[in-house]
């Protein structure tokens, strides 16, 4: 007669329930618990695009405030994977585990990228300025479309390895044309943002932030696999 030492483990296989129904409400119910952690992370974002003006001239300054977005989407992403992997209904342990682990290595590569896309758009606004400026805007637009590539996979080594940062930085450089699948899904993902934002406003792409964490987990996990078997062993 065999003896179930681990009963707790048991109830969470349980928890969620065998039936079709019963998981589609699970995946709504985690959806909506990460999306009211998102909303609490980037509380200083909500804040200071409150305060902004939709002027152009404001646009640098919009740039700094997205700051707070960086360690939200790395928990974000770290919870979806954790959650996946788990039966039970308390997924928000995830989001706040993964926050407090990763927002001091997010930082030190997200408060760079914040002050450079900052002064490339500040730069974006003044060009017609200066002589010769317009012949600069696509370069310093593919450089920005470059920083932010960089940044989509950054999101994804953050939350899934424990690597240095100046490692995974030229592992997420490195990454940029090889998985070019992942690196066009995170241009789609901020043009598709900005584009919600110009139609209508800041408040209706913050209440789809689920979504487009649950995209990137969706879109990052043959980047995951190749980095896993590239750079760390593991099969």
């Amino acid at each position: 007669m065999s003896v179930d030492h681990h009963p707790r483990r048991a109830v969470m296989a349980d928890e969620i329930g065998r039936g079709p129904l019963s998981r589609a409400a699970a995946v709504v119910y985690r959806m909506l618990v990460l999306e009211l952690q998102l909303l609490l992370a980037t509380i200083p974002t909500i804040g200071a695009i409150l305060l902004l003006d939709r002027d152009p001239s404001n646009l640098p300054l919009f740039v700094l405030t997205l700051l707070p977005v960086a360690p939200a989407l790395v928990a974000g992403l770290s919870a979806v994977r954790a959650a996946a992997r788990s039966n039970d209904l308390a997924p928000g342990r995830y989001f706040f585990r993964a926050y407090r682990r990763d927002i001091g290595a997010t930082l030190a590569w997200a408060v760079p990228v914040s002050l450079l896309l900052s002064i490339l758009t500040f730069n974006l606004l003044h060009l017609d300025d200066v002589d010769g400026g317009a012949a600069m805007r696509p370069v310093v637009l593919v450089l920005a479309a470059l920083v932010i590539v960089w940044s989509g996979h950054m999101l994804v080594l953050t939350a899934g390895f424990r690597f240095r940062t100046r490692d995974a930085a030229r592992i997420a450089l490195a990454q940029i044309v090889p998985r070019w699948g992942y690196s066009l899904g995170v241009l789609s993902l901020v043009l598709v943002a900005a584009f919600v934002v110009l139609i209508a406003s800041e408040v209706v792409l913050l209440l789809f932030l689920w979504a487009g964490v649950g995209l990137l987990a969706l879109m990052a996990r043959p980047v995951l696999d190749h980095v896993t078997k590239e750079f760390t062993g593991d099969a």
